[in-house]
């Protein structure tokens, strides 16, 4: 293990990684439940989901914050030290496997309020965070980093 880790990293940063993963599960079943009463002919209630996701938001942001901090001392580690961290790599694997998927759901809810003329068109991401291969773009810049 790298000297400059706290005692406790493995064990934190897999709680954190949890942590993230529960609030990505969080935000995959809003959005399913979102998208499926989005495509109903019932007229849409937004505000049901603004406030959930409203409430999910500085969740997602704490742990995105223990996260980075977490992220100085693992890009220390030689690749074998983390190579002998299953549980870690196995929680990077579900959240990098979850999160294009929350991405896209959330795109097509966005195009389908769009269509519903419930999304002013200036609140939609930029184009670039549109693109399909986005993520796996970004995914593979920080991986080389």
């Amino acid at each position: 293990m790298n000297p400059t880790a706290p005692p406790n990293f493995f064990v934190e940063f897999a709680r954190d990684l949890r942590a993230h993963l529960d609030i990505c599960h969080e935000c995959l079943a809003l959005f399913t439940v979102e998208n499926r009463r989005l495509r109903s002919p019932q007229p849409w209630q937004s505000g049901e989901f603004s406030d959930q996701r409203k409430r999910l938001l500085p969740r997602l942001e704490s742990v995105l914050i223990k996260l980075r901090g977490s992220r100085e001392f693992w890009q220390k580690m030689t690749h074998a030290e983390r190579e002998r961290c299953g549980e870690i790599k196995n929680l990077f694997q579900e959240i990098q496997n979850l999160l294009p998927r929350i991405l896209m759901l959330d795109r097509e809810n966005q195009q389908e309020m769009l269509r519903r003329g419930v999304l002013p068109a200036a609140q939609l991401p930029p184009t670039a965070s549109q693109q399909p291969n986005f993520v796996a773009s970004l995914y593979q810049r920080h991986a080389a980093a």
